[in-house]
């Protein structure tokens, strides 16, 4: 896989679509890259199964609230920082990069490290979405350790962590990361080549960008997108995605607290639609409920796209009176297991309803 200049408005974009209204902006993880390349770095892409069963791999990303990043930008070394000084720690250089979670500004960020690194950057990740905490990773759930990590801020104030457990680690990397002001930047779970092949979930990187692909290359038929994306999927591990919701945002709220961007949206039906959905979100899209109705939930994708150009609309950016349609998007296999429901799903985030498959809600 190549990642030119002219792809990574469509990589940020597709990424933002699959980090379910979390993960960052995408707006902002786009320049970052930009620069980076624009600087003369260059991207090595490599496919899970290239990486060599020893190889140390150290994923990066920001951590905290995504609503933060409005107001204090990243100048995009802090995450480098992190990484350095994850690397002096354990004695050991590190093989590859790589992303925690698909989001707008998570995915770019091992891109940014990448590219002005020289580093290679394997293309999957840990999640296949965004999730808000740490141990909500495939990498946890099938045994991998989160610690040793390090947590840096933009004045490179950096601390490192080790912990008994991925909890604990989230426990202790929330609080610092709180303390540094909301966001922080993260080196997180240190693993071989043999881990990353039995944990990540494969080629995101190359999905988000054939996501984004395929929304603008809509846009400039003129043809409709949702249709466009939702055939997309079906020739992907996620398979399943269906337009659930159409309606304009009547209510909105939001607040920064705990290091997460939580709150609540109704929106209201139009053109033909007389129903109320209800959204729940923790830096993501959590739950869509339609008169008290379970229209989509956790682990599955929930995503709030303008209903015009289903563009990806991110928590922090949704506003009073948007006109979006909602998604409903099955996740891979990996992602449904009882050891990953345990992990990220309802129950993990205090959610009464179990599990049910968007494609069962609405076969």
């Amino acid at each position: 896989m190549k990642i030119a200049p002219g792809d990574v408005a469509d990589l940020a974009r597709g990424a933002a679509f699959l980090g379910t209204g979390g993960g960052g902006d995408p707006y902002i993880g786009r320049l970052m890259l930009e620069r980076a390349l624009a600087d003369g770095g260059s991207l090595q892409i490599l496919d899970v199964d290239e990486i060599p069963d020893d190889a140390l791999v150290i994923p990066t990303a920001l951590m905290g609230a995504p609503s933060v990043l409005i107001e204090k930008l990243p100048g995009g070394d802090e995450v480098i920082t992190s990484l350095r000084k994850l690397e002096s720690f354990l004695g050991e250089r590190a093989y590859a990069t790589m992303p925690i979670e698909a989001g707008g500004i998570n995915s770019t960020t091992p891109l940014v490290v990448g590219a002005r690194l020289g580093l290679p950057v394997i293309d999957a990740d840990g999640m296949g979405r965004a999730f808000p905490e740490l141990q909500m990773e495939t990498f946890h759930v099938y045994g991998v350790s989160g610690t040793p990590m390090v947590v840096s801020n933009e004045y490179g104030d950096s601390a490192i962590i080790e912990a008994h457990s991925n909890w604990m680690a989230e426990w202790i990397a929330r609080g610092i990361t709180i303390r540094m002001g909301g966001t922080a930047y993260i080196a997180v779970y240190p693993m071989r080549g043999r881990d990353v092949k039995r944990t990540a979930i494969r080629q995101t990187l190359t999905l988000a960008l054939r996501i984004g692909r395929c929304l603008s290359q809509s846009r400039d038929a003129h043809r409709e997108p949702f249709a466009a994306l939702i055939k997309e999927l079906a020739d992907t591990p996620y398979g399943f995605g269906k337009v659930i919701f159409h309606g304009k945002v009547a209510d909105l709220e939001r607040r920064t607290t705990q290091g997460f961007a939580k709150g609540r949206a109704v929106l209201r039906g139009i053109e033909g639609e007389h129903r109320t959905l209800e959204l729940i979100f923790q830096n993501e899209y959590l739950i869509a409920r339609c008169n008290d109705q379970l229209m989509a939930i956790v682990p599955d994708l929930i995503c709030v796209l303008d209903s015009e150009t289903a563009e990806p609309i991110t928590t922090e950016m949704l506003r009073y009176g948007q006109r979006v349609k909602v998604m409903g998007v099955s996740v891979p296999p990996i992602m449904r297991t009882p050891e990953a429901l345990a992990v990220f799903g309802p129950r993990a985030f205090g959610l009464e309803e179990p599990f049910q498959p968007i494609e069962a809600l609405h076969a």
